[in-house]
């Protein structure tokens, strides 16, 4: 299949109240590391692999995802605006190979919710998806073919790091159990960087609290249908404060995911 065929889904609709000192004026996505919102570093590593067409679900302040993407050229170039003309000229050249669909997913809608909201947009299909907030090392070419490879309907990347997140029971490289948010066992837990076939859409419907690493993945990991992924390199997501401040510090000493020019 043609990577101009596949979809990549970012979840960009959380409100981000564990790091309310950024997300109380703008979502989660859209929180610089260096100069850049960290959905535009998450977008980099995907096309790095040849992947560019995106769909943003939406939710929390949606709008200022909506506005960056439709001014981005202007945003990040310098531009010259002809008033008595009506003309805005870009100057320089900074763009991107991107295709960016913006979907409004609903306000308070789960994860699982807004996967199925964005379906129509998906088409028959194998996609990706991940989490608005997070970045790796990961080379998302290999994560692809080992996801068809295997065969199975859906293929989650398992990274190690001590933390807060959905822990993974697996066997023979099959995850036969999916907890959510677990006291931490040193196992693999879960990083988002997902493939799914469009079967997957089986497992789910469109109410606003259905949460995809609940019932959907407990229900395909335990039908022998959920693959991981191993990725044992870098991995970091931005959920605290915190965490917001070793992401740029990281950032600016050497980016691990840096995998762009």
């Amino acid at each position: 299949m043609s990577k101009d065929n596949v979809k990549v889904v970012i979840f960009a609709g959380g409100t981000g109240t564990r790091l309310k000192e950024e997300t109380e004026f703008k979502p989660k996505p859209m929180v610089n590391v260096g100069d850049s919102p960290i959905i535009l570093h998450i977008m980099k590593i995907y096309s790095h692999y040849g992947f560019n067409d995106f769909i943003v679900a939406l939710g929390y302040k949606g709008d200022m995802i909506k506005n960056y993407f439709m001014n981005y050229l202007a945003l990040n170039n310098d531009i010259e605006i002809d008033l008595k003309g009506n003309k805005l000229n870009i100057l320089t050249k900074e763009k991107e190979d991107f295709k960016v669909t913006l979907v409004d997913t609903g306000l308070e809608t789960m994860t699982g919710g807004r996967l199925k909201r964005v379906q129509k947009y998906i088409g028959k299909n194998t996609f990706m998806a991940t989490y608005g907030d997070g970045v790796a090392d990961i080379d998302i070419s290999k994560l692809y073919d080992y996801h068809k490879k295997h065969k199975k309907i859906a293929t989650v990347t398992g990274v190690h790091p001590s933390s807060r997140f959905g822990e993974l029971d697996i066997k023979d490289n099959l995850v036969t159990d999916f907890k959510e948010k677990p006291q931490v066992t040193g196992s693999y837990i879960n990083g988002g960087f997902f493939v799914f076939e469009p079967e997957f859409f089986n497992y789910l419907n469109d109410d606003d609290s259905l949460i995809l690493e609940r019932e959907p993945f407990e229900k395909v990991s335990k039908q022998g249908n959920l693959a991981i992924y191993k990725h044992n390199g870098f991995w970091k997501c931005v959920d605290t404060f915190k965490d917001f401040k070793e992401i740029n510090e990281i950032w600016e000493k050497k980016a691990p995911w840096k995998v762009w020019g």
